[in-house]
């Protein structure tokens, strides 16, 4: 159930992210090919071509991290064993 939900959280975050960089990527792209700006075809292009690519592929790269990284179970500390007590 961990590697589950830590691989939903990773999928969240990594669209977050991804759409982010999508969107950076999509702004670079209109001002290095100067696309053009008649009725709002570049800000279309950014916001329906590149911002979804970035979300899906951030969002896959997310949730296959942090499924990893929860499957091995060694990288990542969530549940801590109680400290066993020594009594004298």
């Amino acid at each position: 159930m961990k590697i589950a939900l830590l691989a939903l959280l990773g999928l969240v975050l990594g669209a977050l992210g991804g759409a982010a960089l999508g969107i950076g990527a999509g702004l670079a792209w209109t001002e290095i090919f100067k696309t053009s700006n008649f009725e709002g075809y570049s800000g279309m292009l950014v916001f329906f071509t590149f911002m979804p690519l970035g979300a899906g592929l951030g969002g896959l790269a997310g949730a296959l991290l942090f499924g990893v990284m929860a499957a091995r179970d060694n990288e990542i500390a969530i549940e801590r064993e109680p400290m066993q007590r020594h009594d004298r």
